[in-house]
């Protein structure tokens, strides 16, 4: 039992330091805070995490690797239901992870490892996007020229990572606290697919309005 029990403090750790970094944002949380609240020495958080960047980099890590097995289903998108289902998905790990984007760049600013990776996850989503965009193309949901494809796979990328800033900015107060999540996951969900609308079949489009339509709530 005693071997185990460094394990189940560190992960502890992780847990209450991503909770605190979600809530307050990376920034403004620091080791005495992460430790008070754990209930803990400073000297047992620095045993397990002996500095705040390796808390940073071993959530980032278990981020990059949830994002890195919903990325590989982009290839079974077929229709705007699959893309709906996939993309509310996605925006779910983003909400998991949402200090990265709330603070992204001055994470990356202060970060190497997360200046270098989060290049990659880019490129990963971008290049899920462009997977997705061929399977409604083969599924026949979508009608996209070769030449639209890059543009608007970045296009819906960009949402996709900025859209939480957005939320923010909106209500700095509320946005990000946990009882809004369903709204603006939907929210975001909607607003990239909205980029897919002027490539949709016909039924496809509509059926993508009576999907966002059933969850519209008013500003």
């Amino acid at each position: 039992m005693a071997k185990k029990a460094p394990r189940r403090t560190a992960e502890r750790i992780l847990e209450v330091t991503l909770e605190l970094f979600n809530r307050f944002g990376e920034p403004n949380v620091s080791t005495t805070l992460i430790s008070a609240e754990l209930g803990i020495s400073p000297g047992n958080l620095y045993y397990h995490y002996p500095a705040k960047d390796e808390l940073i980099n071993t959530l980032f890590e278990r981020y990059e690797r949830a994002l890195g097995e919903l990325l590989s289903a982009s290839d079974n998108v077929r229709n705007i239901e699959d893309a709906w289902f996939f993309l509310h998905s996605l925006f779910e790990i983003i909400w998991s992870y949402r200090f990265l984007y709330r603070d992204l760049n001055d994470l990356l600013s202060k970060n190497r490892m997360l200046e270098m990776h989060f290049q990659t996850v880019l490129k990963n989503k971008t290049r899920a996007i462009r997977q997705l965009l061929a399977g409604m193309s083969r599924g026949g949901a979508v009608d996209i020229d070769a030449r639209e494809v890059e543009p608007t796979a970045n296009c819906m990328v960009v949402v996709l990572t900025y859209w939480l800033s957005f939320e923010y900015v909106r209500d700095p107060r509320n946005a990000l606290e946990p009882d809004n999540a369903q709204q603006a996951l939907l929210r975001g969900a909607q607003h990239v697919l909205n980029l897919l609308a002027p490539y949709l079949e016909k039924s496809q489009r509509q059926h993508l309005l009576q999907l966002t339509g059933a969850y519209q709530t008013p500003d």
